[in-house]
């Protein structure tokens, strides 16, 4: 937003419970820029579809993970557009509409948050640096 003549109206930013981007959401909501979960399922990384924290939230409201983590971004107004190619897990993504997330289930997601990239750090000058070094 600050080396452009014309603020985003979308943003894709790494964003799932392991990296939930607190701080950037405010910065983008600040701008009226929307954000996006790039990653919602963070690729499975750290056992996400497993995870206790979130598995017992499903549990509570009788949804699976996937459905707990695109109704904590959606709650929180982050665009999820997340990758399946099977017909059950789609209709299983957009069935995230009949239940509500609780202060309680909150904060037990944001315990989660590793405040760092499941992937990498594009501010890592090491990473930086590498990244320079690549070919398009």
């Amino acid at each position: 937003m600050l080396h452009n003549e014309v603020t985003p109206a979308v943003n894709q930013i790494e964003i799932h419970p392991f990296h939930s981007q607190d701080d950037a959401q405010a910065i983008l909501d600040e701008y009226k820029v929307q954000a996006e979960a790039w990653g919602p399922f963070a690729e499975g990384k750290n056992g996400l579809f497993s995870n206790e924290v979130l598995a017992g939230i499903g549990k509570k409201h009788g949804k699976s993970v996937a459905q707990v983590v695109l109704r904590w971004l959606n709650q929180r107004g982050i665009v999820a557009i997340p990758k399946s190619v099977r017909k059950e897990r789609m209709a299983e993504n957009f069935a995230i509409f009949d239940f509500q997330l609780d202060a309680e289930d909150i904060a037990a997601i944001g315990t989660l948050d590793q405040k760092a990239s499941s992937f990498f750090d594009h501010r890592d000058p090491a990473m930086v640096k590498w990244l320079g070094t690549r070919k398009l």
